[in-house]
């Protein structure tokens, strides 16, 4: 099954970037808590140890197999439960990673609206993909659902084009 691809493109934080949106019938305070926790992060995405307080983390990414290595991120901003502004440096590559998480809630349901800086086109050919899968993932771990039914294959490379042509 090919899942349609949600991503737009826009300036963020004064980056292009790659922009998602995502509703949950749940109270801010839940999804934020899903976005920044590492432990309702660990089931979906990822986990982070270290101490937010001295401004960084590391992260691990724990659904792309074992060969991934943790990442650095710098907390540039942080306004529970509201806003979360981080970079990262991925090791062996040469970008600095701008991500802006920002929530709304209002009756009832709060939008997560998610953006990443993508520097060009092929490269945004496999970001694109990626976070309308995780996203999915956190939407289907926030509602309950097995996240192992959002299936990485469904995505990549389905939807490459469609990411590749808002930044070519």
């Amino acid at each position: 099954m090919t899942i349609k691809p949600t991503g737009t493109r826009a300036t963020r934080g004064g980056h292009d970037s790659v922009v998602f949106t995502r509703d949950f019938r749940a109270p801010i305070e839940s999804v934020w808590a899903a976005i920044t926790e590492s432990d309702r992060l660990e089931r979906w995405i990822g986990t982070w140890t270290g101490d937010p307080a001295t401004g960084s983390v590391l992260f691990h990414m724990n659904a792309e197999g074992d060969n991934v290595s943790s990442e650095t991120f710098t907390i540039n901003a942080c306004e529970p439960p509201h806003r979360i502004v981080v970079t990262s440096t991925p090791e062996h590559d040469d970008n600095i990673w701008h991500f802006e998480l920002d929530l709304v809630e209002r009756g009832g349901t709060t939008t997560l609206t998610f953006s990443q800086s993508v520097p060009n086109a092929e490269l945004a050919a496999g970001v694109g993909p990626g976070w309308d899968y995780y996203l999915d993932r956190l939407v289907a771990a926030e509602s309950g659902v097995d996240v192992a039914t959002v299936v990485w294959d469904d995505y990549y490379p389905a939807q490459s084009v469609h990411y590749r042509t808002l930044f070519g």
